[in-house]
């Protein structure tokens, strides 16, 4: 036994600050989602769709497909049109929940019937019609439609500390996009629109 070997120095101690950082296992799971979607969106089996009801559900499946044989991943499963836990009219594009298991996160309890982070899309660009803001991935000046403005305003994962985005990219390219947001996110904070400050400042 250990006891009895004289070599033997015993250790107490902590954690470095930093080894394991807040959040991580919902970056993980973020990281998960981006991860799969080159693969989803080349992938020869799937039926062409541009409309975003037909591309979430596309992608849902794809998800839950990769988690059920992604080890540490096989404990989660992807919902479609979720309600929102805080306003039941609302739904949420695509949802991940545990499947069947217990998952804790942080002091809270997440069981099979509770989302673990809400994800909102949006395709890029926004479908052009009269009552559409071509800014819709982050805001609509016309209601409360816009991706990143539900989630700031409450709409969407009130009871959520973190919610992801996905841009479902159908012309130009992701850099393209990248830039256009920036473009985008600028002007909504030189407007001014309530609350889009705050957020500019934190970052």
């Amino acid at each position: 036994m250990l006891a009895d070997q004289s070599d033997y120095t015993g250790h107490s101690g902590v954690l470095k600050s930093g080894i394991h950082l807040p959040d991580e296992w919902l970056n993980s799971l973020i990281k998960f989602i981006a991860n799969a979607l080159p693969n989803w969106r080349d992938d020869p089996e799937r039926e062409a769709a541009s409309g975003e009801t037909k591309l979430t559900s596309q992608l849902c499946s794809r998800l839950s497909s990769l988690s059920r044989h992604a080890p540490g991943w096989d404990m989660v499963q992807f919902k479609r049109e979720e309600p929102d836990e805080t306003d039941g009219r609302r739904a949420i594009d695509l949802t991940v929940a545990p499947r069947g298991d217990i998952i804790w996160i942080g002091a809270r309890r997440y069981s099979e019937y509770q989302t673990l982070i809400p994800v909102e899309c949006k395709r890029l660009p926004t479908p052009v019609a009269t009552d559409r803001d071509e800014r819709e991935y982050l805001f609509d000046k016309f209601g409360t439609a816009g991706g990143i403005q539900r989630f700031k305003a409450g709409h969407h994962g009130a009871a959520h500390a973190r919610a992801a985005m996905i841009g479902y990219v159908q012309t130009n390219n992701v850099e393209w996009w990248r830039d256009q947001l920036e473009m985008w996110l600028n002007g909504i904070v030189q407007e001014p629109v309530d609350g889009w400050l705050l957020i500019c400042a934190e970052s």
